[in-house]
């Protein structure tokens, strides 16, 4: 899942929050937001719809199934 990898990270930059942050958010380490975002490892699905409703994006766009940010 290289592309949710790579547009959690570019969602938290652009919304400027930082992984602990967002890890309290899943209830989560840290360490375990690191892992998501190199691709290490892979959230549960409500660990993914956590995020995607976080970031009021679909969770389409956040798996890589769209390019289209917008929920539908």
């Amino acid at each position: 899942m290289i592309i949710f990898a790579e547009r959690l990270k570019e969602l938290r930059m652009k919304h400027k929050v930082s992984q602990a942050v967002l890890a309290d958010l899943l209830h989560v380490s840290q360490r375990q937001i690191s892992y998501y975002e190199t691709a290490q490892d892979t959230p549960s699905l409500p660990s993914l719809i956590a995020i995607a409703d976080y970031f009021d994006i679909s969770l389409d766009y956040l798996v890589g199934r769209s390019n289209n940010p917008g929920r539908q």
